[in-house]
């Protein structure tokens, strides 16, 4: 069985297939049974063929039989290939099979509503995954009109890109323009929806949002509603494109990998943006930036597709920077800017400097590389290097380039050299070195200033914005000056006026990380707060973190600063990122024989008390004691009493998710028992009371809970792919010394596991499951023991074992 699927091969084909479309049949009404494990599939794909012979993609556990041209054919199948032969002109062949339901979130996902035993289903695809459904050419530039048919239960919503008509059980959908395999979809399920529409001169655009009926109390319709309406006003206008694609569904579903998919007509979301507890603004906002990031997509990825994933960046950077422009120019989140200088880009400097980095422009030989490319390099990076193309070549041109490039290519594929081609004309500016520069080099420069100069660690060119701060006559601290540079060089000569805080891509234009003089720095560890706007406020958080992580500022300083000044952080994304990086820094940079995590759990029982009942803030501290308190039990017994509510916290009114926070914090330090945990759970049936307390059970801090959530998911493959995440999360909680006794066995078992789970499973253990030893020994002994191993699968054991080398690095650099 060969699942993977090379660059090389899929070039070949695409050369001798053309003219595809297909017919999908999907028997679903088996989907009720109990343990139900397989529906019927069958394609019917007409084609024109050069070759003699080809092969159609298909995983699942039958092919019944194939015919082509009406004569049955020998059925050739070797678990994911479709062999075909005697081909040359027009084809119709007819792929009747068995698939099989996913409990990993790949394929046509299959899941079971505890509240009220509903069953749901949802496909997701990206990048390969279509193929577990229904027989077909599964690479992105063979696009195709699909026509899809579904037997389903008669009360439920049944679900596709186009419109359908039902006629008893079974529903007929419109066909779908020409577009690719992985962004098809279905769902059916007795899903809750709310309609609404939208509309623009003769344009009208039918909307749904749906989500499983035990979560209708929680909806939020119209916030959905109307971030969806002010995103397509402004695509509208901004593209000059209308939406091309008839209705916009967009539906919540469980047990999701993602945080959104952007299946035309029907987009696919995390329900956990289906806020079944308290949620800040900063929760909101980033559902509005996941809904306009998806709704870019209908642009650029759906309505026009990269030939291959090595341009993966052409729709994933440019959705992940259309998501925080549109966010700021066209909704009521106006700093959308500041929430992606600090958290969107921490991502991709992360990302940037481990030794896996590539190239925004990347090369992708084959699907598991693609798989693994989803990441802080292909959105982040990309999106903040489009950022900076969009103040070089100035609004105006970026968007007549972008209107240039649908109309030219509107339901076809493209490469990065078509996209420059209109970036160039409507630019008037050649942009290959640009391009040279930004998309086909790694790392990420790192700039400081001396003083008398701007200096920078891996050259590249820069615009350059050079904020200087200085206190007012009411004491804040505000800009007093601004100089924008162009620099390529190492060093950079500058002349500046003195100032209290001289703060580098002030404005945030380029991709770089900072560091401060040690006036500036000694500014911000006394008048932090002081600081007034919140996009300053945001890059000086991230450059504190960024030079903690290089070993370049004690965690003890970053743990002074952020007890100082983040609880009066009124930008509440940043406050969430401070108290999560805090947490980081007690778990990884510093020893747990201190007293770290006793006084960053006071630090965060204090800005609680403090808070104003209510708030943002106040939600932002609770979780972060929550988090806080599973390192110390200095504050195990008021915690007790906040969960038996004998300490009420003004302004919290305990739900189910905050109480479990609490439950698991409490059972990592042994002040808690199963059958208590047991009691939580016949309060709260849901599935994420289910998987919440999966966790606390797994939290508990003896060997016997730590062999029992081990062997949940190594031993067995029934968990599904949230139950496996609940496992780990609890079995990771608490101290290393329970986990010491499973390193050895992690590394005997992670080729096999690779081998056998599903990439989306195999990824959560192999990742989650990493030990944080005192040395990289063990890491690279495997490394070096394993070259033949995937390289998807080296890949994650490299990242692994460069963050286990980082924090040993930052702990040796200050505490000897």
């Amino acid at each position: 069985m060969t699942a993977n699927l090379t660059r090389t091969e899929t070039r070949r084909r695409a050369r001798h297939i053309t003219g595809v479309s297909y017919r999908v049949e999907l028997d679903l009404r088996g989907a009720l049974e109990s343990g139900a494990d397989t529906f019927g599939t069958r394609t019917t794909l007409e084609f024109d063929a050069t070759t003699e012979a080809t092969w159609l993609d298909f995983i699942g556990p039958e092919v019944r039989s194939v015919t082509v041209d009406g004569t049955p054919a020998p059925v050739d199948y070797d678990g994911s290939r479709i062999g075909l032969i005697g081909l040359g002109g027009h084809h119709v062949v007819v792929v009747d099979a068995v698939g099989r339901y996913s409990r990993s979130g790949e394929g046509l996902h299959r899941f079971v509503d505890p509240a009220d035993d509903e069953v749901y289903l949802y496909t997701q695809y990206e990048p390969a995954d279509a193929r577990r459904v229904f027989a077909n050419f599964e690479q992105p530039d063979i696009k195709a009109p699909f026509v899809f048919e579904v037997q389903a239960p008669e009360n439920w919503e049944v679900l596709s890109n186009r419109t359908g008509t039902r006629s008893g059980a079974t529903v007929t959908f419109e066909p779908t323009l020409p577009i690719s395999t992985y962004i098809t979809a279905v769902a059916a399920g007795p899903y809750h929806r709310v309609d609404s529409s939208w509309q623009r001169g003769e344009l009208t655009v039918p909307l749904a949002a749906l989500c499983r009926a035990s979560l209708a109390e929680h909806f939020d319709p119209d916030d959905i509603f109307e971030i969806t309406k002010q995103g397509l006003d402004f695509y509208h206008d901004a593209f000059d494109f209308p939406y091309p694609f008839g209705k916009y569904d967009q539906i919540f579903v469980p047990e999701y990998n993602l945080g959104a998919m952007e299946n035309p007509g029907l987009v696919t979301f995390t329900e956990s943006y289906v806020f079944r507890s308290a949620a800040t603004e900063a929760q909101y906002e980033q559902r509005a930036n996941t809904i306009l990031h998806e709704m870019a997509h209908m642009w650029f990825g759906d309505l026009v597709t990269m030939e291959w994933w090595d341009d993966l960046w052409l729709k994933e950077s440019f959705a992940d920077f259309m998501g925080a422009f549109t966010s700021a120019r066209a909704t009521r989140f106006s700093d959308a800017w500041v929430s992606f200088a600090n958290r969107r880009k921490a991502w991709a400097y992360l990302q940037d400097q481990l030794p896996t980095t590539h190239p925004i422009v990347a090369d992708i030989p084959d699907l598991e590389a693609a798989k693994l490319n989803f990441d802080g390099i292909t959105y982040a990076k990309g999106a903040s290097v489009l950022k900076q193309l969009a103040a070089y070549v100035g609004e105006d041109a970026f968007f007549e380039a972008s209107r240039r490039y649908f109309a030219e290519f509107a339901y076809g594929n493209t490469t990065l050299a078509d996209l420059l081609t209109h970036a160039s004309a409507a630019s008037g500016r050649n942009l290959d070195d640009w391009a040279s520069a930004w998309l086909r080099t790694t790392g990420v420069s790192t700039l400081s200033y001396t003083g008398s100069a701007v200096e920078q660690t891996d050259p590249r060119p820069h615009r350059l914005a050079i904020g200087l701060y200085d206190e007012d006559s009411d004491g804040h601290l505000v800009r007093t000056g601004r100089h924008e540079i162009d620099i390529t060089d190492t060093t950079t000569p500058v002349d500046l006026p003195s100032a209290a805080l001289t703060l580098l891509n002030d404005d945030d234009l380029t991709y770089a990380k900072i560091r401060f003089d040690d006036r500036s720095l000694e500014t911000i560890r006394t008048s932090l707060g002081r600081l007034v706007d919140p996009l300053a406020r945001g890059l000086v958080w991230s450059a504190l973190w960024n030079a903690t992580r290089d070993a370049e500022l004690d965690p003890e300083i970053y743990l002074d600063i952020a007890s100082r000044f983040a609880g009066s952080e009124p930008k509440v994304g940043i406050a969430g990122a401070v108290a999560a990086n805090s947490q980081y820094a007690v778990d990884h940079y510093l020893p747990e024989s201190g007293s770290a995590a006793a006084d960053w759990l006071a630090t965060c029982w204090s800005r609680l008390e403090t808070a104003d009942p209510g708030s943002d803030a106040q939600i932002v501290w609770f979780r972060a004691v929550a988090s806080a308190s599973q390192r110390s039990d200095v504050r195990a017994g008021q915690i007790e009493r906040v969960v038996d509510g004998t300490l009420p916290i003004e302004g919290i009114d305990l739900d189910s998710e905050q109480r479990w926070l609490l439950l698991r914090s409490l059972s990592a330090l042994g002040r808690t028992t199963v059958a208590r945990l047991d009691a939580e759970l016949d309060t709260d049936t849901t599935s994420s009371g289910r998987n919440s307390y999966r966790a606390a059970v797994a939290a508990q801090p003896t060997p016997d809970a730590k062999a029992r959530a081990w062997a949940d998911v190594i031993d067995s493959d029934e968990l599904s792919n949230d139950a496996v995440d609940a496992t780990l999360a609890g079995f990771r909680a608490g101290g290393r010394e329970l986990l010491s006794a499973f390193d050895d066995r992690y590394f005997d078992v992670i080729a096999d596991l690779w081998s056998t789970r599903s990439i989306e499973i195999a990824r959560r253990l192999v990742v989650g499951l990493f030990p944080q030893q005192e040395s990289t020994d063990a890491a690279d002994a495997w490394l070096a023991g394993h070259e033949w191993a995937p390289a998807a699968l080296r890949r994650l054991v490299i990242e692994q074992r460069d963050h286990l080398a980082r924090s040993i690095r930052v702990r040796r650099a200050f505490n000897g």
